[in-house]
């Protein structure tokens, strides 16, 4: 070990290292988030549920400029007597079904569906309260979390995520109480919370889910709506910050996003790592011991959880 001789300056009145510079400047600053990204979205919106692999990905490689905030839109309060989606051809919870199978298999994020004729959802205001609730009592990545452990169960899983029951278990998972997290959402405190993201999402001018807004310091922006590409997210920040590039952070290792997420989609690995499908499984055998993961399949397609 080298020694450094220590040197008391009556002079400077400092006492350190011997020829270490007295006087320096340095930036203690982390860059300011100029830039705010607003996700309008919902529980059991199949199209936000496709758009994970992406939306994860630009927050893991470009996070840094900007400040992250999800919104609930409120996408069905209840069941009435005429069509909830018209141009979809849905008025019931049965007529979801084939509408959410097209979606899955578009966008390879699996989804079965059945769950909607055998115990449908009524309403997916009591998943977002809750969601609400643990993103005022904890914080953004836990309230995050709930919410994509909801969408598997719901999507992927079949279970009814507005059945109080599972609300609990999900939440329970998280390692927070899901019952008095689940009981505090249905005061009217939980309604209140979430009536204050629907006022945003009707100030932000957002008509559909999932809607992405990036917006700077002056208000100034655009709006990306449905599903779209990884590159046109960075190239709408990239417009907004009036960059001509950008410094993507390095990508997390798979081992490390699998720690984070638990359960990952074979499109999720696709997308992250810009693989093709065919890839996928040889990249996990090489990036990870086989007492790392286990690998499953649904739905005709694989995924990959923690063991």
């Amino acid at each position: 070990m080298k020694n450094h001789p220590m040197v008391c300056d009556l002079e400077t009145g400092v006492c350190g290292v011997a020829g270490e510079e007295e006087l320096g400047i340095i930036d203690f600053n982390q860059p300011k988030k100029s830039i705010e990204v607003y996700y309008v979205t919902d529980p059991i919106c199949s199209h936000c549920w496709a758009l994970e692999p992406v939306l994860r990905r630009f927050i893991e490689q470009y996070g840094h400029y900007f400040n992250f905030h999800t919104i609930m839109g409120g996408l069905l309060e209840k069941w009435g007597d005429g069509p909830v989606d018209p141009a979809n051809g849905i008025s019931g919870p049965a007529d979801v079904v084939g509408h959410w199978r097209e979606v899955g298999e578009y966008y390879r994020m699996p989804i079965d569906g059945t769950v909607m004729m055998n115990n449908p959802v009524q309403s997916s205001y009591p998943p977002s309260r809750v969601f609400k609730v643990i993103q005022k009592n904890q914080h953004d990545a836990i309230a995050f979390e709930y919410l994509r452990r909801a969408r598997e169960a719901l999507f992927v899983f079949n279970q009814n995520i507005a059945d109080t029951s599972v609300m609990i278990e999900i939440v329970n998972r998280l390692g927070l109480d899901g019952a008095a997290i689940v009981n505090e959402s249905e005061q009217t405190s939980g309604q209140q919370l979430l009536n204050e993201d629907f006022d945003l999402a009707r100030n932000l001018g957002v008509r559909g889910f999932p809607t992405i807004i990036i917006m700077n310091e002056d208000n100034k922006g655009l709006k990306i709506v449905g599903g779209c590409p990884f590159v046109n997210y960075v190239e709408g920040l990239k417009q907004v910050l009036n960059f001509e590039e950008l410094q993507p952070k390095q990508l997390p290792s798979l081992l490390s996003l699998l720690g984070k997420e638990k359960l990952l989609f074979s499109k999720e690995i696709e997308v992250m790592y810009d693989l093709e499908k065919s890839e996928v499984i040889s990249y996990v055998k090489k990036e990870l011991s086989s007492d790392q993961y286990e690998m499953k399949e649904i739905l005709g397609e694989c995924y990959i959880t923690t063991k």
